[in-house]
């Protein structure tokens, strides 16, 4: 005999954490990097985080664990490298928003440090999983600073799903690389050139 619930029970949406939210993203890229340097595409790799081990617990010798530790100062980007003798410097942002990207995702440090990397010639940009549509798009900083300058004055502090889509370019996945954001880094340079810009 099967017995069915008597009585409805509500749904309960589990809780989201969101210390992890970038992973999967990363281990893409990471991946991609790899093929990269791999077949001699690119020399790219991702920055370690600063870190000040304060107490470490050594029950045995080999067992020795990090019990506390924190983070000397903020890091500035995920990645940095070189492609195709152009300095490359970006970070990875993932949303899970329905229509827009906040601006808040991006800390000042790190708007800071991409204004200095393309000042200086660099190739700086995000790039930005739209994770309900499983879409990566690559925000160029020249991009990404026009619209914290509406921000600044008053304006959206957000980037609509309709405005990413039009000013970036679509990163496409495969198999090998995992994630092809170079082949978007070609089309933003070709544009580039196109256009006379350094």
């Amino acid at each position: 005999m099967i017995r069915y619930p008597t009585r409805k029970t509500p749904y309960r949406r589990p809780k989201q954490h969101t210390a992890n939210r970038g992973m999967a993203l990363e281990k893409l890229i990471n991946e991609s990097n790899r093929h990269y340097r791999e077949h001699n595409r690119a020399v790219i790799h991702k920055k370690p985080t600063p870190v000040q081990i304060v107490n470490v617990d050594y029950p045995r010798r080999s067992k020795a664990k990090i019990t506390e530790a924190y983070y000397r100062r903020p890091s500035t980007t995920d990645y940095n490298g070189v492609y195709r003798g152009r300095y490359v410097d970006f970070d990875v942002k993932e949303t899970h928003e329905r229509n827009a990207y906040p601006l808040k995702n991006v800390h000042a440090h790190q708007i800071e440090h991409l204004r200095a990397v393309s000042e200086h010639g660099g190739l700086a940009f995000l790039l930005v999983r739209l994770a309900h549509l499983d879409e990566v798009l690559l925000l160029p900083y020249e991009v990404l600073s026009g619209y914290l300058e509406r921000a600044a004055r008053g304006g959206r502090k957000s980037i609509t799903f309709k405005e990413l889509r039009a000013s970036c370019l679509p990163v496409a996945e495969g198999i090998a690389p995992r994630l092809d954001y170079l082949s978007a880094v070609d089309r933003w340079l070709a544009s580039k050139d196109e256009e006379g810009r350094p």
